[in-house]
């Protein structure tokens, strides 16, 4: 589990194609501070396991399925990913509750510069729309944001410099993908809503 709150940009130095997998090595330092192996570490607000490190990088195996739901197997040397350990019980949650597991990839397409902030719109799938609300959270490439207007089919977030400065959003441009994932707690209520209505009523039964 994490919080959306990015810890430090990191370095891509390898991807090592391996047919139906690659194995990925970044480069960082905050994030290795206390990293051991079979340790959860967000990229890109995708969840994976370190599987090899040194003093200066780590590694970790992503397998077919996390390629195919994610922007990761895009990832090329040189790139900077947004980097978070998990959430230990003595950390504050700042954000909100990130499972670190991408609902669908998104796409930048327009971006409102002004003095202090910048206005993102992102393009969602049309199936993310009923998950996100005004004022709600959305998780954009592993970083928590509140979404300031959400549509059918895109939602807009406003971006303050701490989070350009800090995360891979400050770059971002027009076309790009981005991983999302939205708020687990809106999928519970869906399912549980869902459950309820479906259920005959005991009224209806004895009828």
């Amino acid at each position: 589990m994490f919080t959306g709150i990015v810890e430090e940009l990191g370095t891509v130095t390898a991807v090592e194609d391996q047919g139906d997998a690659v194995r990925l090595t970044i480069a960082s330092d905050v994030t290795l501070s206390d990293a051991g192996l079979g340790d959860s570490i967000a990229v890109n607000g995708c969840c994976l396991t370190v599987a090899e490190r040194t003093d200066t990088t780590w590694t970790a195996d992503v397998m077919a399925e996390t390629l195919a739901k994610t922007s990761i197997g895009s990832l090329a040397v040189g790139d900077r990913v947004n980097l978070e350990r998990a959430v230990t019980a003595e950390k504050r949650l700042g954000g909100h509750v990130v499972q670190g597991h991408v609902d669908a990839v998104g796409e930048v397409v327009a971006r409102t510069p002004s003095e202090h902030w910048e206005v993102v719109e992102i393009k969602m799938p049309e199936e993310l729309g009923r998950y996100l609300v005004d004022k709600g959270s959305i998780t954009v490439d592993g970083t928590s944001l509140t979404v300031v207007e959400a549509g059918e089919h895109t939602f807009t977030v406003s971006l303050i410099p701490e989070t350009l400065a800090r995360t891979t959003l400050g770059f971002r441009a027009v076309g790009d993908r981005v991983n999302l994932e939205v708020d687990v707690i809106a999928k519970h209520v869906e399912k549980l809503v869902r459950a309820y209505t479906s259920t005959p009523s005991a009224s209806s039964e004895e009828n």
